[in-house]
């Protein structure tokens, strides 16, 4: 007789925060097919879809639902939708450039970070209490210093499309125009431009944080063959 207290693939594939995150792939597959011509709805969907990446962790915790396949399930989903929202401005906006440097450097980053996890044995990708860098630890010790970060990056991003008029706009023309037409959303801008820096600068210290992890496993590798 099978123990009922033991998961099976059925049920870890609906784990509540599970099916959250397959509502999360959905709201962003229509938030993306309308994007041109409801921006305002895109933007609404978009962000409600990036807000429900923290409720799922929260009933994974309180209902000890805590998979891998959440965890890589939550990742994919925030990677592929901010690439596609960078993809756009880089449509939109000139320097294209910048916006394609930022999905790659996000991407490259992210995956370094989970494939040295792997490697170094560890538990979560989060795990990072070993790191010489200050700011990293901060980052991933604080549960609201790195929502205030990645909050600001797609509040970002979101206010940059929503202010985009054609295809040949100025990034940094735009941002400084804001402030002539509001100064709550100059200030807002402000706001959310720190915290999408310290972001930046965190992807860059993951990314050589995590090569470092994987050059060290070939080297210990290597030694004991």
């Amino acid at each position: 007789m099978a123990d009922k207290s033991k998961p099976t693939m059925s049920t870890i594939y609906l784990y509540v925060p599970n099916i959250i995150g397959y509502i999360r792939v959905i709201m962003n597959c229509v938030a993306f097919a309308i994007c041109f011509s409801h921006k305002g709805l895109f933007s609404i969907l978009y962000f409600i879809s990036f807000v429900c990446d923290g409720i799922d962790g929260w009933f994974a915790r309180k209902l000890n639902q805590v998979s891998t396949f959440g965890a890589v399930l939550d990742m994919v989903t925030d990677r592929i939708s901010t690439a596609c929202l960078l993809v756009i401005l880089s449509q939109i906006y000139r320097p294209s450039l910048v916006f394609l440097s930022l999905l790659a450097l996000d991407i490259a980053s992210h995956w370094f970070q989970m494939y040295s996890t792997f490697l170094t044995g560890k538990t979560s990708h989060k795990d990072v209490k070993d790191s010489s860098s200050w700011l990293f630890r901060l980052y991933y010790g604080n549960r609201m210093f790195m929502a205030y970060c990645c909050v600001s990056c797609e509040v970002l991003y979101i206010i940059l499309f929503l202010l985009a008029k054609n295809q040949t706009e100025d990034v940094v023309d735009v941002l400084l125009s804001s402030r002539k037409h509001s100064l709550a959303l100059f200030l807002l801008e402000v706001l959310v431009l720190f915290g999408w820096a310290v972001k930046q600068t965190i992807n860059i210290i993951q990314l050589k944080t995590a090569a470092d992890a994987c050059v060290l496993h070939d080297i210990n590798r290597k030694q004991k063959a």
